[in-house]
């Protein structure tokens, strides 16, 4: 049976554009070999601004739109809670960053997501002298659960295999893509940091960035909301958080490091005054573009091959819409985006 699409990776990525296409009643089926992946040590986090620096995120109001219709029909039809709707709180530092909100928030692009009331709020374990400022329309994504939910799903209804994929075997056709005993209409190319391996995509500058992270037990600290200051707080219950995450553009490994531990421990200290306890220290490589956009289009040679990409640091924002943008590229001929289009590196 010809099949309309083989999807090589189950992260983010993959899932997105996996749970798009049988949304459309397509006939999918992904492989994966069980490799590190970013998402699966993912913080989960959608944030609609930039907090550094009090900037919109590129296309938030889409992306959001998309975001939770998929996650909510995800939810539905796995059966699981994957979203979880909770205020980020941005701790001031100063009087001046308090102002430098107030002007952020005159932003047409940032108003809807900008609460000009800040919060005085004392949390047990955090001080907090100048408050927060709230962002709205915010949450996380337990990715893990998610990925591991889906890949059960996909397991049972036979459109899954555990393989690690192998270029060489790869036949293309005007009308088909084969991939040992499959046949498919379109070949869609998931795979995160992995694409260095890909001879038809590794010459697109992807490049990566390896975050770390850590689950903690702070039994004095009381928190409901997600705070961010230099690292991002993230209320799990039972007293555990997950905080992070570090920036290293050198290291390309899966492997939590000394180095990434001590400026954990360093940033957690500058904000909590309460003790708190290691449990689990992770780490993964998020595929990152320089542009700080997604790749997104078509292979120059083979009309029916096409990646989905670089989704970085806000995978569970992106990867919806970017898969949906895919989508609708293949089957209706919806331009892309100019910002996410490969071509914006092929004309060069």
């Amino acid at each position: 049976m010809m099949i309309d699409y083989l999807i090589i990776g189950a992260g983010l990525a993959g899932v997105s554009f996996a749970e798009t296409a049988l949304r459309k009643d397509k006939n999918i089926l992904v492989i994966d070999g069980g490799q590190n992946s970013s998402s699966k040590v993912a913080a989960g986090l959608y944030n609609p601004v930039i907090l550094k620096r009090f900037t919109p995120v590129w296309d938030a109001q889409n992306q959001l739109l998309v975001l939770n219709d998929f996650y909510k029909n995800l939810e539905s039809k796995l059966d699981q809670q994957f979203d979880f709707k909770k205020p980020i709180l941005r701790k001031f530092f100063s009087i001046e960053e308090q102002n430098n909100w107030y002007i952020a928030s005159d932003n047409v692009d940032l108003a809807p997501f900008l609460s000009t009331r800040l919060v005085s709020l004392k949390f047990p374990g955090i001080d907090s002298p100048f408050d927060y400022g709230e962002v709205n329309a915010t949450g996380y994504i337990e990715v893990s659960l998610l990925l591991k939910s889906f890949k059960q799903y996909l397991q049972k209804t036979n459109m899954f295999a555990e393989d690690t994929f192998d270029y060489s075997l790869l036949n293309i056709t005007e009308e088909y893509i084969q991939y040992k005993e499959f046949k498919a209409k379109h070949i869609i190319f998931a795979e995160g940091f992995g694409m260095h391996q890909n001879p038809f995509f590794n010459d697109l500058p992807l490049d990566g960035v390896k975050g770390e992270l850590f689950i903690i037990k702070a039994p004095q600290l009381d928190l409901e909301v997600i705070v961010n200051t230099s690292v991002f707080i993230l209320p799990l219950g039972d007293h555990l958080f997950k905080v992070g995450a570090t920036y290293n553009w050198n290291d390309k490994t899966s492997t939590p490091t000394q180095e990434g531990k001590e400026e954990l421990i360093d940033r957690i200290k500058e904000i909590l005054t309460c003790e708190f306890e290691i449990i689990s220290h992770y780490a993964g490589v998020r595929p990152t573009v320089k542009d700080r956009k997604p790749l997104v289009g078509k292979h120059p040679d083979y009309k029916n091959m096409f990646i989905l990409n670089g989704l970085g640091t806000r995978g569970v924002m992106l990867g919806p819409s970017m898969a949906k943008a895919l989508f609708d590229f293949i089957e209706d001929g919806v331009p892309l985006a100019p910002e996410i289009n490969i071509n914006r590196f092929r004309k060069k």
